[in-house]
């Protein structure tokens, strides 16, 4: 039976991330004793780290971890190098704010030996207009820099083969901000088996978006500087 690690980032959480806990431990429960679900708390300033620690006394698959503050990317990074570093066959990522479904993991899991990374499309978003916006920018910014075309290249949803996964790390930047959109480049530039399949996507299930405008049009500047580096890496990959 293969060992699952699901990787949860967390930043300032607390009023989810019990319920994203409950939503997602029976998955991993279901599977192998070797698997885990793991939560990254990224330097939260309320209780999320300790809300998921309480939550670990009784359940000895939730691993709870905490680190200085970087931001998403970085902690999604962190959080694929330790299931990796731990013997993970399948690394799936998803996010704690509630609004992905636990109970459509199932057919993501099912097609896990038909592809190199199995990925959620989500048709129909209910998470505001400036998320929609980010999305269909990098889309286009991902055609133009790289020359792929990508149905959803940031979806907090998405199930990896471990060695596929540590063979495309090693072109991602350490603690890179859009290290998913990054990777989901580097899968469609080496001609990798991925499919979409479409999910539900909430409107937020409770706290504050940490992402505005203001903090988009900067991690975009960025990414555009960044994107332009990797790219020359990346005119060679195989």
């Amino acid at each position: 039976m293969d060992t699952l690690y699901i990787v949860i980032p967390a930043y300032n959480e607390q009023d989810n991330i019990e319920e994203v806990i409950k939503d997602w431990y029976p998955v991993v429960d279901a599977q192998n004793d070797e698997s885990r679900l793991v939560i990254i708390d990224d330097g939260s300033k309320d209780d999320t780290y300790r809300v998921t620690c309480a939550a670990a006394q009784d359940r000895p698959k939730l691993i709870a971890l905490t680190k200085p503050n970087g931001g998403h990317g970085a902690t999604v990074l962190y959080g694929y190098n330790y299931a990796l570093e731990h013997g993970a066959d399948y690394v799936f990522q998803t996010d704690s704010d509630g609004q992905t479904l636990a109970s459509e993991f199932g057919q993501f899991f099912e097609k896990r030996r038909e592809y190199d990374m199995v990925i959620g499309h989500r048709k129909g978003r209910q998470d505001g207009l400036s998320r929609r916006f980010v999305t269909k920018t990098l889309k286009i910014v991902c055609r133009l820099c790289f020359g792929v075309t990508l149905t959803d290249a940031n979806t907090p949803f998405r199930l990896m083969e471990a060695k596929v996964l540590y063979d495309n790390l090693k072109y991602v930047p350490k603690d890179f901000n859009l290290s998913n959109v990054i990777l989901s480049v580097i899968y469609a530039k080496r001609g990798q088996k991925v499919k979409y399949i479409p999910i539900t996507f909430r409107p937020r299930q409770g706290g504050v978006n940490s992402i505005n405008l203001k903090r988009i049009f900067k991690i975009g500047k960025q990414a555009l500087k960044d994107f332009r580096t990797i790219n020359k890496q990346l005119k060679n990959i195989n």
